[in-house]
């Protein structure tokens, strides 16, 4: 392996569910951020069967599911996943950073491997990226709003990789969505890490691995020789 991707939310940085609490309060929705966290798994498993009708719809419809279990009525629901859709290129949620992620891949730049992002967002991730304070983090954000492809279509890691200067067997890809992340690496020729406690579940195939937690990670980054 001779450069590393990843996901950005869910993987990088997750759905900050207080923050999304805060912001559909004024448009009158009572949203339990405790509640919402719980049915994170389900929302997640109806974008992956959502995903083939596109991103819009696959995130409106996880949204959906969110704000449901955090207690929002469903037609309540169904007009704020419109609206959240629309304020997310300025209001981006996932912004809560995941325990031990940005300092695994400032240990990896430190040690010379190319890293990037390769995300299904809105146009504006980059941004976020710096609001973070993450920009000089990465070699290249590859935002699926501004590239017109998103993931799982091979285009959008053949890109990362002529940026990252990898060939996309050289590539390792990090990302919790099994459709978009994990298919989408290995049908591009890269190798992928299902970043996901449901790893355990499910009998990987070649060139694909599991971990759950930035530790997990690490180790399976070790194993190929990627850090130290």
């Amino acid at each position: 392996m001779k450069a590393v991707s990843f996901d950005f939310g869910q993987t990088l940085a997750e759905l900050d569910y207080e923050f999304m609490a805060r912001r559909v309060a004024p448009r009158g929705a009572v949203f339990d951020a405790v509640r919402g966290r719980e049915s994170s798994k389900r929302a997640w498993d109806l974008y992956g069967q959502k995903k083939s009708e596109g991103h819009v719809v696959a995130w409106r419809a996880m949204m959906q599911a969110q704000l449901e279990g955090g207690g929002v009525p469903e037609a309540q629901a169904s007009e704020l996943a419109a609206w959240l859709w629309d304020e997310q290129p300025g209001k981006n949620l996932w912004r809560k950073p995941i325990d031990g992620m940005i300092e695994l891949v400032r240990e990896l730049r430190r040690g010379g491997v190319p890293v990037g992002i390769i995300s299904n967002s809105e146009g504006r991730l980059a941004e976020l990226v710096e609001e973070l304070g993450w920009a000089a983090d990465f070699d290249v954000v590859v935002d699926s709003g501004r590239v017109g492809m998103d993931k799982p279509a091979p285009g959008i890691f053949l890109h990362a990789c002529a940026v990252l200067g990898a060939s996309a067997g050289e590539l390792l890809h990090v990302g919790d969505a099994w459709e978009a992340d994990v298919q989408g690496a290995l049908g591009a020729g890269a190798s992928a890490v299902w970043f996901d406690s449901r790893h355990r579940e499910r009998a990987l195939q070649e060139r694909a691995y599991g971990a759950s937690t930035a530790a997990e990670l690490r180790e399976v980054l070790a194993r190929l020789e990627l850090v130290s």
